[in-house]
């Protein structure tokens, strides 16, 4: 009979050590001191999160008053983004940089996503201009898509 308690509260402890990692905890990972996890937050925020001031919060206050005008997440990833996605994954493209490439205050960041659209594959990319203001990384722009038409 012990042999069978100890085996339940081990099960037990395991479901519980497997569901706390199941938290609302951002999925983002990286070291949160670079451009690419803030760009990638950025994102997350309007893509994941589907939340205008989450985002706003990692955008310099230009750049901040253009996605207010547009009222919600999905309008401004639609229309200025130029992407929609009912879920996306977002990743840094280091294949031009140097993992341990130091920035100045200022850096442009390529960033790809794989997501889905009406079930639908859809994968892209886009770069974007940040700033670095008192220690804290800022997206600045959202580059124009140069293979758009």
């Amino acid at each position: 009979m012990t042999k069978s308690l100890i085996k339940q509260a081990f099960v037990a402890l395991a479901a519980m050590i497997l569901l706390s990692a199941c938290g609302s905890e951002d999925n983002v990972s990286g070291d949160k001191d670079t451009p690419g996890y803030a760009a990638t937050m950025y994102f997350d925020a309007l893509y994941n999160q589907k939340d205008l001031d989450a985002a706003m919060k990692i955008a310099t206050p230009r750049h901040a008053r253009i996605m207010r005008s547009y009222g919600t997440a999905s309008q401004f990833a639609r229309n200025l983004v130029n992407m929609q996605y009912d879920e996306v994954t977002i990743e840094v493209d280091m294949t031009n940089q140097s993992l341990r490439e130091q920035y100045g205050d200022s850096a442009k960041i390529n960033l790809i996503f794989t997501g889905q659209l009406h079930g639908e594959q859809v994968d892209d990319m886009r770069s974007v201009s940040m700033v670095r203001k008192k220690g804290k990384w800022y997206v600045d722009k959202v580059l124009a898509d140069p293979f758009a038409r």
